[in-house]
């Protein structure tokens, strides 16, 4: 199998990529629209799915096909259950089309295997894979590809969620991850203190909420923005610096792999490499592009799907379980 058109739709952002067996992830085109949802402190389903329908076309023609690719690759889920019909629909007319086998994709094993985008030297499973997103966090031992065992999740919020919703208390635009580790870095979290979630027990479980609770009440009792911004960007990396710390010992990998869209955050590789060398295990990020989602990472799943004959249907709530 050669050519891999991989579709992305399960949250707000709509991508499209073509991934070759001999050259990688050789075109992806993405497309966001976080204005549509800014009024709204989050992304509205509707309005997202709305978007991937009048943005899928157009982005396969910057892709510049130059003939029917060997298979259709698409997340199928976890997400949004409008926004990932609207991927799969076209990935269905368009595997008919051109009478190709179609692969329904998991949107998390797209995450896990996304270092094998741009791999470095020597890496591959077994690995601990860190996925920090908007929608999940995960510890996750991968033996192989198709092989996972999830050693902690989180209780509440996901990481990514966490800085969104503490972005808008501090005032910021949505999505505010970004916007909020810039304000972080104006800022002492010595003056406004918050401590990592679940610190005492024992296991691999996160819990994000309570923090942002917490930066609420900071806030409400004068800290400065910049420090609670600091202070609670510490303390959710502390947070999954420890957690990740604990899964190491029980998974005993040689290398550690940060993915989704909270693995761009600077602060975070800065700690997780300070871990890796803690502990003796190298550690690696996708490139920035990689990181969020995006389609290439769906084409490459996929790459290792096409005999596994799951149906092609929605799954927004498809866990790595179930694979």
């Amino acid at each position: 199998m050669a050519l891999i058109l991989g579709i992305e739709t399960s949250c707000d952002e709509t991508a499209a990529a073509v991934y070759d067996d001999a050259a990688g992830a050789v075109r992806h085109a993405l497309a966001s629209r976080p204005a549509s949802h800014r009024p709204y402190g989050g992304v509205v389903p509707e309005l997202a799915s709305r978007d991937h329908a009048g943005l899928l076309m157009g982005l396969l023609d910057e892709l510049g096909l130059a003939r029917p690719p060997d298979l259709v690759a698409c997340a199928a889920g976890p997400g949004l259950a409008g926004c990932l019909a609207a991927g799969l629909g076209l990935a269905q007319a368009l595997a008919y089309a051109w009478r190709v086998p179609l692969a329904p994709v998991n949107h998390l094993e797209g995450h896990l295997l996304s270092p094998f985008l741009e791999p470095p030297a020597g890496f591959g499973p077994p690995y601990l894979a860190v996925l920090a997103s908007g929608g999940h966090s995960l510890l996750v031992h991968v033996r192989g590809r198709g092989d996972y065992e999830v050693l902690g999740s989180s209780l509440d919020d996901a990481a990514g969620e966490a800085f969104d919703k503490t972005g808008q208390l501090l005032g910021l635009d949505f999505p505010g991850g970004a916007a909020l580790e810039k304000l972080a870095a104006t800022g002492d979290p010595a003056e406004a203190p918050l401590a990592p979630a679940l610190r005492g027990r024992p296991d691999c479980m996160l819990s994000f909420a309570g923090l942002k609770t917490a930066a609420r009440r900071l806030l409400a009792a004068g800290a400065k923005p910049a420090d609670v911004a600091a202070s609670f960007q510490a303390a959710v990396i502390e947070t999954l610096a420890t957690k990740a710390a604990r899964a190491l010992e029980l998974a005993g990998c040689a290398w550690l792999a940060v993915v989704g869209g909270v693995a761009r955050n600077q602060s975070l590789r800065e700690r997780f490499d300070a871990l890796g060398a803690e502990r003796g295990v190298s550690v690696c990020y996708p490139p920035a592009r990689w990181c969020t989602d995006n389609a290439a990472m769906i084409a490459y799943a996929g790459r290792h799907r096409a005999q596994q004959g799951h149906a092609a249907r929605i799954r927004p709530r498809w866990s790595l379980a179930e694979l």
